[in-house]
């Protein structure tokens, strides 16, 4: 079966930043950088994407296109003879599921807060924040509606997919982002036009390290790390996936740029809407996770027009999500395709039916199941399944790929920079191979084990300790699959 391809490159770089462009940037973006002190933090955070996602991005697209291939089968075309780098495909394949049980009940949630500003639940004068505040609670504990507004998004979604990479994945995703550049364009220039906003603006854009000295420089500098990071979406070949439908006419090092650009674009964008209309409104812009769900909708209720405002924020919302939700489900899809040979419409039909049973687990979990605290207590399912991607996948996979194309163990520098090259456009900087082979691996695996930190130290020794002999047992993972093969010639299957 002849490998399906991008129509153009507009489509290839818009699919991709649709990937890269999720609720990261939308949601954990701004509510961070009012945290961390605006601008300072968002300077910090620009260095480290340029010096930690560009290269293993550069990375991923190439082990992509060079296997033609998902990561379900990638790794097993291009490692030597006797490697073992293709198990960690299927570590990979879980990671995707695994995002996808809890992120499809997320864009749930943005279909539902969409349809609830549309219809004018949140427009009343004398609705207040608590009264938001106790819908968004209505809304966990409604496992029904939840249930409809996952299903929404998982049908949405798989009905894009089922239309093929051409007329489908990159032709609708095409259009969603479009919209989405527009909307977010129209919600930063009302945002900033409001009156007061200046004192949110001068805050988001004009850096003041003692902000920074006061959040904790140490903090500031590992949040601005972990989210360059992990705002790209890269370590479980939801990249490598659009690389393998990519031709070799453009170089992927300047293609990467443009879609870390794109992403960045609307990471700030974001930040744009929200923080000045947080000082224009009184409402604390580091409010956290709650700022989207409560915070923004008192906002709009407080606008003139709030009713029109608030429905396209959540239209925009919507669409970062679903973009997302797309692209992973057509990473998805390409593991039956690879591995099994099946056609897209029987991989489509059985993926529906299985996402929405994997994903009522995170649907009970705000409800029928809300005893289980699997990470301590005041966690829920939602929560275990975002750290087992965010804070394992995500930063390993990244380490596998960056090892994979740079070490002799795996598919080698020359090979990578080869296939990194390949094409016209801007080449991928050769002096760096010294820093992605011994260093970058490093920062990986301190933000790895930092996460781990952070995340359990507060609740105690009974939950650091069990949880970082997993972490470790995980690392341990990563170097047998790395180490244990055999070093050598490159494998040659039927690609």
């Amino acid at each position: 079966m002849e490998r399906e391809k991008f129509k153009s490159r507009l489509g290839f770089i818009l699919v991709s930043a649709g990937c890269a462009v999720g609720l990261g940037n939308v949601w954990k973006f701004p509510y961070m950088c009012g945290q961390y002190g605006g601008a300072a933090f968002i300077l910090l955070y620009l260095v480290f994407l340029a010096i930690l996602g560009f290269p293993i991005m550069v990375c991923e697209f190439a082990v992509g296109r060079g296997s033609r291939k998902s990561v379900a089968a990638s790794f097993k075309v291009l490692q030597p003879k006797g490697g073992r780098w293709h198990s960690y495909g299927y570590f990979a394949m879980a990671g995707n599921y695994i995002l996808m049980m809890f992120y499809t009940v997320v864009a749930g949630w943005m279909l539902v807060f969409f349809w609830k500003c549309l219809t004018g639940v949140f427009t009343s004068a004398s609705m207040t924040t608590d009264q938001i505040s106790a819908e968004f609670s209505a809304m966990l504990g409604s496992p029904g509606l939840m249930t409809i507004g996952m299903i929404a998004a998982i049908l949405i979604s798989f009905g894009i997919c089922s239309l093929g990479v051409q007329k489908g994945v990159e032709k609708i995703t095409k259009i969603m982002m479009i919209c989405l550049l527009g909307l977010i364009v129209l919600l930063a220039v009302h945002s900033v036009s409001l009156p007061g906003s200046m004192e949110g603006v001068k805050f988001y854009l004009v850096p003041d390290f003692g902000k920074m000295v006061d959040s904790g420089i140490g903090n500031v500098v590992f949040g601005a790390m972990s989210q360059a990071f992990f705002t790209l979406s890269i370590g479980m070949g939801s990249m490598a996936i659009f690389g393998s439908y990519l031709e070799k006419e453009r170089s992927l090092a300047g293609e990467t740029v443009s879609i870390t650009l794109l992403d960045t674009f609307v990471a700030l964008m974001a930040g744009l809407i929200i923080i000045p209309a947080c000082f224009v409104f009184g409402i604390e812009p580091g409010a956290g996770p709650s700022l989207i769900f409560i915070a923004l909708p008192n906002i709009f209720n407080q606008m003139a027009g709030g009713r029109i405002w608030g429905t396209l924020f959540f239209l925009f919302m919507s669409f970062a999500a679903l973009s997302t939700v797309v692209a992973v489900f057509e990473n998805i899809i390409s593991f039956a395709i690879d591995l099994w040979g099946w056609s897209r419409k029987k991989t489509v039909i059985f993926n529906i039916i299985g996402l929405i049973l994997l994903s009522m687990p995170c649907v009970l979990g705000f409800s029928v199941l809300a005893g289980i605290q699997p990470l301590g207590p005041g966690t829920n399912i939602m929560d275990l399944e975002d750290f087992l991607v965010s804070n394992n996948i995500l930063p390993l996979g990244s380490m596998v790929y960056l090892l994979f194309c740079t070490t002799r163990y795996g598919w080698g520098w020359d090979s990578f920079i080869q296939e990194a090259n390949a094409g016209k456009g801007m080449r991928f900087p050769e002096i760096l191979r010294q820093y992605m082979t011994y260093i970058l691996p490093i920062i990986v695996v301190v933000i790895y084990l930092k996460g781990y930190w952070d995340f359990f130290s507060p609740k105690g020794k009974q939950y650091l300790i069990p949880w970082m002999i997993i972490g470790l047992a995980f690392i341990g993972f990563i170097v047998w699959i790395v180490f244990g093969g055999k070093k050598g010639e490159t494998a040659h299957e039927e690609k």
